[in-house]
């Protein structure tokens, strides 16, 4: 594979890794249900997933970057909305 093409691969793979959490965004932004949601896994997520998106800074990997910053704000989103809903 080409080197354009390995950074093809990476987007869309960090695209749709990242997109998997909008549905469970949606959903708890129209129904402000966060029962089934656990506070710790979000909050472990979260962090995991910022300490990510600093290595991809760190090393240039805009694939790693760009999924890790959609996810970081989509997982927020929902974190905040538990601490918020309970």
């Amino acid at each position: 594979m080409s080197p354009a093409s390995i950074e093809i691969l990476g987007f869309v793979a960090a695209a749709l890794t990242s997109l998997c959490w909008l549905p469970q965004a949606w959903r708890t932004i129209r129904t402000r249900d966060t029962k089934a949601i656990s506070l710790w896994t979000q909050s472990l997520f979260a962090a995991g997933t910022a300490l990510w998106l600093t290595y991809g800074l760190q090393i240039g990997s805009w694939p790693v970057v760009f999924a890790n910053a959609l996810t970081l704000c989509l997982v927020l989103l929902i974190l905040s909305m538990k601490l918020r809903f309970g």
